[in-house]
């Protein structure tokens, strides 16, 4: 039987070629170590944490060390480790991991290589308990790149090839035969792929992607876990630091929008469900007063797909299941992937093409679409609504006023105001009007999201110092209307001061009122 070669392109495939953002690096190398942190928990080499608290992780680390001097990266964790005598053959062979569809994070065993598209030379290290051992491999990123542009141009190398010629093996004895280790070394950062060593941009990156607690600050986090334990679903947390700093969730509280800042004051949950009634995912929303659109500025804006509690893809990954792309960035929030059968890609940025896969999108696509399109526009609707009564409150007082200061030129002036309160408060009543409406309908919905920002807003207003009318406004004699402006041009005779009004109210008449009152207040100064 013939021999199937593999030529050496597979390797850029699995390497330059598989992800589009350089930092993903940092994802492959974390899930390889949360696995073996999983396994070290179950042979009892470190210990797992209280499931009841929410600062004991358990004694497993992942540390990540960055060196901008030395252009190198360090990916380190406490786990396991790999034995002298598998280490060759774990690290060494391509696609041949043994680790297990539906229990571990990653199973394709290709994650490891990586790091060869960004660095000179990738180093992996390791020891394992009882063993005085440390074993160590080292892979020429820089002459495996030369190998596969030699074969682009005509002289043909096998993967295999490829792969003996770049790989070094070592080892070296220590007295420790306690350490349990395993350690991933880029050296030699190319020089398009230094944003690898800004640590801000990193942080960042593994702020939202990593499976980390969320930061105290975010003080829903109780409720996040509570629900999960509630549904017998685990979020899985690891200790992971960037240069000696840990590294949590950034979600908070408060960000802003398009039209001012807006707030998280309570959380939504909903779970997803196959056909057969298997749970497929669950998700939580924080909920806000939708005012609009949230910035993009927000890092923490839209619902992030997870499995694990690792991100999949980018923050925009399940966009494509709204019916309007702005649908999303109206909310913060996790979506949770449960089953086994929504299985990540190789490129880890959405799920495998199954039958899991397309019930998912369906479910999830009803969701969006149905109860979350409901809130985000009736969001908009109440906060609109809101806005038109304060809009007639400010108006009105705005007029008393001005009527009180005589600020009105004459009786058109006067009138003219008025009206536009008049036309404000029946805008006004027929947004109280709606308002009652939608509560009518969330009042046998304990839990309806609307009738919660319904109620938030009302609850907000009560506590904020409204605007008072000092006494009804009824309609007033020019003399009434005038007294100060009289006062100011009382050096002008009868029929100069009649004249001077006359020209105010074409002024009025011809321009916006702000602009009309500067130009009056500059000839009242100038004249007096």
């Amino acid at each position: 039987m013939r021999e199937y070669i593999f030529g050496a392109n597979i390797l850029e495939n699995l390497t330059t070629g598989m992800y589009q953002d350089s930092k993903v690096i940092y994802r492959e190398y974390i899930q390889n170590a949360c696995d073996q942190i999983d396994k070290a928990y179950g042979m009892g080499l470190l210990h797992p944490g209280n499931p009841n608290s929410l600062s004991d992780l358990g004694s497993g680390r992942i540390d990540i060390w960055l060196d901008a001097d030395k252009r190198t990266i360090s990916i380190e964790d406490n786990a396991t480790g790999i034995c002298e005598a598998d280490f060759e053959k774990t690290l060494a062979d391509i696609a041949n991991s043994d680790k297990k569809l539906g229990e571990d994070k990653g199973f394709r065993g290709i994650g490891r290589l990586c790091g060869l598209a960004y660095c000179k030379e990738l180093v992996f290290t390791s020891t394992a308990e009882g063993e005085n051992t440390i074993s160590i491999m080292r892979c020429d990123a820089i002459k495996m790149r030369e190998l596969i542009t030699a074969s682009e141009n005509g002289k043909k190398y096998t993967a295999s090839e490829v792969l003996s010629s770049i790989y070094e093996f070592d080892s070296k004895n220590t007295g420790d035969k306690e350490s349990h280790w395993f350690k991933v070394e880029m050296i030699g950062i190319n020089d398009e792929n230094t944003d690898l060593l800004d640590f801000a941009q990193i942080k960042e990156y593994l702020s939202f992607v990593a499976p980390v607690p969320y930061q105290n600050t975010f003080i829903f986090r109780t409720e996040v876990y509570k629900h999960a334990k509630e549904i017998g679903c685990n979020i899985d947390e690891y200790n992971i630091f960037l240069n000696g700093e840990p590294i949590f969730k950034k979600y908070k509280t408060t960000f802003k929008t398009s039209k001012g800042e807006d707030e998280v004051f309570n959380l939504a949950f909903k779970e997803i469900y196959d056909s057969h009634n298997n749970l497929l995912a669950w998700l939580w929303i924080g909920v806000s007063h939708f005012k609009a659109v949230i910035s993009k500025e927000c890092k923490m804006r839209g619902l992030r797909l997870r499995k694990e509690n690792i991100q999949i893809g980018s923050e925009d990954a399940l966009q494509k299941l709204f019916k309007e792309d702005r649908g999303h960035h109206y909310f913060v929030g996790e979506v949770f992937a449960v089953s086994k059968d929504l299985i990540p890609n190789s490129q880890r940025d959405y799920f495998n093409e199954n039958v899991t896969r397309m019930e998912f999108e369906r479910e999830m696509r009803q969701y969006f679409n149905g109860e979350l399109s409901k809130i985000y526009y009736e969001g908009s609707a109440i906060n609109s609504a809101f806005s038109k009564i304060d809009s007639y409150k400010k108006k009105e007082a705005e007029l008393q006023e001005k009527k009180e200061r005589g600020d009105f030129v004459d009786e058109n002036h006067f009138q003219s105001a008025l009206a536009e309160v008049e036309k404000a408060k029946e805008t006004a009543k027929r947004a109280a009007n709606e308002i009652e409406k939608k509560k009518t309908k969330t009042e046998n919905e304990p839990n309806s999201v609307v009738g919660q920002v319904i109620t938030r807003i009302e609850k907000e207003r009560g506590q904020r110092e409204t605007v008072k009318i000092k006494k009804p406004i009824k309609e007033s004699k020019q003399s009434a209307l005038t007294s100060r402006r009289v006062d100011k041009l009382s050096a002008y005779n009868k029929s100069e001061r009649k004249l001077i009004s006359k020209i105010f109210g074409i002024i009025v008449a011809a321009t916006d009122e702000k602009t009309a009152e500067r130009i009056i207040r500059k000839i009242e100064d100038e004249l007096q």
